[in-house]
């Protein structure tokens, strides 16, 4: 049975289930784990709110933060390009010996995408693949996105690369994908600090969302390798939805027990 067909079946309404949408959240690899917290909606729980009149209790403003969830950077760098004896641009940790992450960590956690991949050929781009995985039995829509409500007192040199998917059918890792714009900057990223957001869109629009951390069942796993690693195949990834949800369990997110 499609995957739709199968929402259709258990619905109210054809694509729509009573309730909040639950997503599933989940990490990639549990080795250190621990650095990376837990997803968390966005909140101006430190704003005046005994004012009646005061933003952070404007019926508008509650209801779009209800919308993002946050990830905070798990570590701190400071990084800054370089151009090596072959003309390729690197990345150098000016943190130096003081730096938390180790120079072997970091190498395998950054990585200089091909000049030849480049949106623009004066603007470096960069990637840091997250253990960040997010996973939906109905369908919802998610969004990557820069920390746009948080005031950052360094700001970025550049700009984070956005992105939509389909996450009941196309569940995979995050990538932290950064265009380098003014290279003569250093780019300073700050553990606890919001790295990025992730916005939601459910069917209808005004159900809640509810995150939960998800178990990674062999069904889980089964699906996500087949996901894995299809851009090295294929460049519209997006023209294989249909293929992956015909090959789609019926159910993908189980709440992980502690």
């Amino acid at each position: 049975m499609a995957f739709y067909d199968w929402v259709s079946e258990n619905a109210v309404d054809p694509g729509v289930r009573p309730g909040p949408v639950k997503i599933g959240w989940l990490l990639d690899s549990d080795r250190g784990g621990v650095v990376f917290d837990d997803p968390e909606r966005v909140r101006s729980v430190e704003l005046n709110r005994d004012h009646a009149k005061s933003a952070s209790r404007c019926p508008a403003v509650i209801n779009v933060e209800s919308r993002y969830f946050q990830v905070k950077c798990p570590f701190d760098m400071r990084l800054k390009l370089k151009r090596g004896e072959d003309g390729k641009y690197g990345l150098a940790n000016l943190l130096g010996d003081k730096s938390p992450v180790r120079p072997k960590k970091l190498r395998e956690l950054l990585t200089v995408v091909s000049e030849a991949e480049w949106r623009l050929p004066d603007r470096p781009t960069i990637q840091i693949l997250t253990p960040y995985i997010f996973v939906s039995d109905e369908p919802v829509y998610m969004s990557q996105l820069p920390p746009f409500f948080h005031f950052q007192k360094t700001p970025w040199p550049g700009t984070l690369f956005c992105g939509r998917v389909p996450i009941h059918v196309w569940p995979r890792q995050l990538v932290w994908a950064f265009e380098w714009v003014d290279i003569e900057r250093e780019l300073v990223l700050t553990r606890g600090e919001p790295w990025f957001y992730v916005q939601f869109e459910t069917l209808p629009q005004e159900r809640p969302v509810q995150l939960i951390e998800a178990e990674e069942t062999p069904e889980l796993r089964a699906y996500l390798d087949q996901i894995t690693g299809a851009v090295n195949y294929v460049n519209q990834t997006f023209s294989l939805f249909k293929t992956a949800e015909k090959r789609r369990p019926t159910r993908l997110v189980s709440p992980r027990e502690r």
